[in-house]
């Protein structure tokens, strides 16, 4: 009877090792699998920045130029009107017509078209994915933090090892990287 009671507890030792080794490993593993999705994310963060970026500062380049185009033409009508005979006012009538044209046909296309309305959409837009690319390398530098953790210490170092696995690298960016992007339209 002893004996069978020893084996008994050997045999429970045995399986719980085997359970607690079956839990670190799969705690590694997750950790592991969870800092991949983040870095994932972090990466198609970094790429709709670029993606927003690219687009609004032309979207901003063209609609500024549009403005400014605009009010360039109305300065020089406006210069023009005070001298002008019948053909040049016919011609200054064609011209402010097809001015006021283009500025119903944008508006209608983008009703709330105003350079500065567009460039704080522009930096609210950049802002927000610069926050979420910091949201996601917090996240991933935690994780990382765990899962380094867990590979310092003893026995999750041993099984981690003995399953291949090694210490990962937080997500550290360079000074230059982590300066907002600077937006010109000149």
């Amino acid at each position: 009877m002893d004996i069978l009671l020893v084996v008994f507890v050997l045999i429970i030792i045995f399986l719980v090792s085997i359970i607690y080794f079956f839990s670190i490993y799969n705690r590694l593993k997750s950790l592991r699998n969870a800092a991949d999705a983040t870095l994932s994310q972090t990466r198609v963060a970094m790429k709709k920045r670029l993606d927003m970026i690219e687009q609004l500062v032309e979207a901003v380049k063209s609609y500024a130029k549009f403005e400014k185009d605009t009010f360039e033409k109305i300065t020089s009508l406006r210069v023009n009107v005070g001298k002008a005979g019948t053909e040049e006012l016919k011609k200054i009538d064609g011209e402010s017509r097809g001015i006021l044209g283009n500025i119903i046909a944008v508006a209608e296309n983008y009703p709330a078209l105003k350079t500065s309305e567009t460039v704080t959409s522009l930096m609210t837009s950049v802002k927000d994915i610069e926050d979420e690319i910091a949201r996601h390398r917090y996240t991933y530098n935690n994780i990382i933090q765990e899962y380094n953790t867990m590979m310092d210490t003893i026995p999750s170092r041993f099984i981690g090892r003995s399953a291949g696995m090694s210490k990962n690298e937080y997500l550290d960016f360079f000074d230059e990287e982590l300066k907002r992007p600077v937006v010109s339209w000149g």
